[in-house]
């Protein structure tokens, strides 16, 4: 049972009630008029092994528990939670014009869903936490080692849960509500949107002085075509289907504001980054983690780090009590 850990220890109680099983039951009894003959004859197999299904019926029972007690050993790559690595709170753009169809193959959130869930696919050693926002700031996911839950959600996120607009500076403090009690040297936020702040409660350059006061560095990356067009880059978006049920799409122009993204950057001394496809989009994340300080970070163990034994307990019980009650019910029956 070595690197066995128990999630219900309270279960433990219930092996108390085991002993029960092994109280004799009054049984009627029949008279004969001497008893020294079948004394003579002494136990047969089948009485000397009388005490068997009381036993496989505790043994049952007892594995059972055991099983309820839910235990867990460290899962593979999961023994150790203790990791070198880097704090980093994604905030994710939810707003409608992320459906923007100008990045390959689809609209600007699915490509910047599939790269995330490969960058946080690549940096186990790292906790990772997500921020969606769009006319409001959210907590999708705290920080945490557990990226197979973090991978889920993301693929889970769609345009429309959330009031529309772009409240960047909403998201940044969010982001920052999740770092600030962090021990790591390198804390970060990669904000990743595609327009210009228009929504929300804090200013953006607000949350960046509260950003570099924490000493949390703020990497914004901008989405979308590069232009000239004040009105913003005009691009493809969804616009219904037609009478075959192809989709259909218009030009919109999306405003963008680079100068701000740049100020969050240089406040916290952060880089500003622009995504243009999906290969820059990788390539500035990547560009983000190359030279930031590593720090050892210490994770209470979660149950995610470790899989469930239970099996080891609940199979072999259900057999023992599938076996007492075969015996008792053919070769071991009593009678009266």
């Amino acid at each position: 049972m070595s690197g066995l850990e128990w999630q219900r220890p309270w279960a433990f109680v219930l092996l108390l009630l085991l002993p029960l099983f092994f109280l004799r039951r009054r049984r009627p009894a029949l008279l004969l008029p001497t008893f020294s003959a079948l004394h003579a004859l002494g136990p047969g197999l089948r009485g000397r092994l009388g005490w068997l299904p009381g036993a496989l019926r505790a043994l049952g029972c007892g594995l059972l528990v055991l099983a309820l007690a839910r235990p867990v050993s460290p899962a593979d790559g999961g023994l150790d939670l203790t990791v070198e690595g880097i704090d980093i709170v994604v905030a994710l753009d939810l707003s409608g014009s992320m459906q923007a169809v100008d990045f390959q193959p689809r609209d600007r959130l699915y490509v910047a869903k599939e790269v995330l869930d490969d960058f946080v696919r690549r940096r186990p050693r790292d906790r990772i936490g997500l921020v969606v926002f769009a006319g409001e700031a959210y907590t999708q996911c705290p920080l945490t080692l557990d990226h197979r839950v973090l991978r889920a959600i993301l693929r889970q996120l769609e345009v429309g849960g959330i009031p529309d607009g772009t409240a960047i500076g909403d998201a940044i403090a969010t982001a920052l509500n999740r770092l600030r009690e962090s021990d790591a040297k390198s804390r970060i936020v990669i904000l990743i949107t595609d327009g210009d702040s228009n929504a929300g409660v804090i200013s953006p350059m607000e949350a960046a002085r509260m950003a570099s006061d924490l000493g949390i560095r703020v990497f914004p990356i901008l989405v979308g075509r590069e232009c000239d067009d004040p009105r913003g880059c005009p691009v493809p978006f969804p616009a219904g289907t037609d009478l075959l049920g192809r989709p259909r799409y218009r030009e919109v122009h999306i405003p963008t504001d680079p100068k701000l993204l740049e100020a969050i950057a240089r406040e916290t001394r952060g880089n500003f980054y622009r995504a243009t496809d999906r290969a820059s989009l990788e390539g500035n994340l990547q560009d983000v983690l190359e030279t930031l300080e590593k720090t050892v970070l210490v994770e209470e163990r979660q149950l995610a780090g470790f899989e469930d034994r239970f099996e080891w307990f609940l199979f072999p019980g259900i057999l023992a009590l599938l076996l007492e009650a075969l015996l008792s019910a053919t070769w071991m029956r009593r009678f009266p």
